[in-house]
This record gives C-alpha cells, sequence and structure tokens, in this order.
C-alpha cells in the first residue's frame, strides 16, 4: 500500500488467529453452530458445546459423536460458571436477550465473542473462506452481507489453479530445507535467502512447484541457491509447463472477480484477505 493512500476507517483487522489448544466455547447446536464447528476445529481447537440434544442439527451432532475433541454438554448456558477457563465463545442461538447476556458476560472476562446475527455483538466477525490444504483466503463484508462474501468466494474458487495448495506445502518443505543449509535470522543471509525464495516462486509456475519432489528440492538449492541461480524446472529433473508466464497463470481469477468487487464497493465494503503464499 502506497504511504499516500488515505487510511479508510470502519473495517477490521484481519487475521489468522492461532486457536491450537484454546478453549473454545460454542453456544448453540443448530445450522449455524454446525458452521461454528466446522470453522474451529481444523484449527486444532478445544471445543465444548452447549445446546439441549432436542436442538442439534444432524451435523452438529455428526461433529459431537465423530472422533473429535469435543466436549459436549445437553442442557442450555448457565451463566458465568460456563465461561471458567474459556479462551474464545461463539454463541449461534434464537434467544436474542440471551444472547446478549452472554456477550455481556463474555465482555466483564475480556473474553473474545461473537453472536450471530448481531453484530454489535460482536468481537470478530467469520467470513467465506475457502482452505486448501495451508492454503486459506478469506473474504470478509465486515458483517454487512455474508451472501456477497459468498458469492465472491465462489468466483475465486471457480479461477484458484487445483495445484495451489499443493504448491504452498511444497514451497513451504523448499523452504525449511533452505534454512536448515542456510540457518539465521536476519542479516544479509536471510535477505538472500528471501530473495531467492520469492525469485523461485515467481519464475517456476504453480503447476511446477507442486511437483516438487525431494530429489528435485536438492538439486534445486545445489544448482540453485549454491550458485546463486534460479535453474529451470526442466535442469533439476521436473517438467516445463507450455505456454508463456502470465501474472493470471498464478492467480486467473482477476477477470471474474474484479467486476464482483465493483458491485460490492457500492452495497458494502468489501475486504479480501489472500495468503496464497509462502514467502
Amino acid at each position: 500500500m502506497s504511504t499516500d493512500s488515505p487510511t479508510v476507517g470502519g473495517g477490521s483487522l484481519l487475521v489468522a488467529w492461532q486457536l491450537k489448544s484454546k478453549h473454545v466455547l460454542i453456544v448453540g447446536g443448530g445450522d449455524v453452530a454446525s458452521g461454528r464447528i466446522e470453522s474451529v476445529l481444523p484449527a486444532d481447537a478445544r471445543v465444548s458445546v452447549i445446546c439441549p440434544s432436542t436442538g442439534l442439527h444432524p451435523l452438529a451432532k455428526r461433529f459431537i459423536d465423530g472422533p473429535h475433541q469435543i466436549t459436549y454438554h445437553d442442557r442450555v448456558f448457565a451463566g458465568a460458571q460456563d465461561l471458567v477457563g474459556v479462551d474464545m465463545v461463539l454463541s449461534a442461538i434464537d434467544d436474542v436477550a440471551l444472547s446478549r447476556v452472554i456477550c455481556s458476560l463474555c465482555r466483564e472476562r475480556k473474553i473474545p465473542v461473537n453472536v450471530a446475527d448481531i453484530p454489535e455483538s460482536c468481537d470478530f466477525y467469520f467470513g467465506s473462506q475457502i482452505r486448501d490444504g495451508p492454503l486459506q483466503i478469506m473474504i470478509s463484508t465486515n458483517g454487512q452481507s455474508p451472501k456477497l462474501a459468498n458469492l465472491i468466494k465462489k468466483r475465486i474458487e471457480r479461477g484458484l489453479s487445483q495445484q495451489a495448495g499443493k504448491a504452498i506445502q511444497k514451497v513451504g518443505e523448499l523452504r525449511a530445507r533452505l534454512r536448515e543449509r542456510a540457518p539465521g535470522v536476519g542479516g544479509q543471509v536471510s535477505k538472500r535467502r528471501m530473495k531467492w525464495m520469492v525469485d523461485v516462486c515467481t519464475s517456476w509456475e504453480m503447476e511446477e512447484l507442486a511437483a516438487l519432489n525431494e530429489e528435485m528440492m536438492m538439486r534445486l538449492l545445489d544448482d540453485g541457491w549454491e550458485k546463486n541461480a534460479i535453474p529451470r524446472p526442466e535442469a533439476v529433473g521436473g517438467i516445463r509447463k507450455r505456454g508463456k508466464r502470465t501474472a493470471s497463470t498464478l492467480f486467473p481469477f482477476e477477470a471474474s472477480v474484479l467486476p464482483t468487487l465493483a458491485f460490492v464497493a457500492g452495497v458494502a465494503t468489501a475486504t479480501v484477505l489472500l495468503a496464497s503464499r509462502t514467502r
């Protein structure tokens, strides 16, 4: 972003919240609550669900009965005692009055809380998400239009390379091997290491990166890093993809997404977080 660009308020800080081993309490067991459970489980959170069994959605029941780290309480929310040791609360119930009470109790205890369908009772929002292995993309309208966020998500999904997630995984492995060969934080080695990884990512196609194997990585480090060069895929045992490389080869969805974003701008403030590359 240019330093001359004006700062526009009213948005949110989009972050990748690490929930591993954190205790997440979900109040409710309906359709929305099922989506909340589905969102936090891949983050390796410790999940508790409070909901009478009569209100459990089939998907929520499958999660609870499955091999997941979920503690289930077959009852209604009992008050402050249910918040002891909790790191995050997601409320998804039809009782508006109780939802506001839950929000108030959480804020008194400085527990981050999200109350479905009540934006002012949310410390954070859930956006439409795309996930492909290590790749995660979030589209947020800051609670103003979840449906439009979902439409934008579908357009991005149609344009993403099917190899994106695998490519990111392979680049992560290559980066780890490079750090072992050239350790250190900061300084000239760190700068050179970062630049070399950037050059590899921008010189190779997504599919070529996804095809990296152990032998190719070692040859790439020997013939590339050690010689301060960027070998072509075929030079290290890969196959060069035919055709001229363009920016849209990596992210061919611009043409379909931009018209949608232009439309959304007149309806809601849309923010797209795209972390499709590991530097």
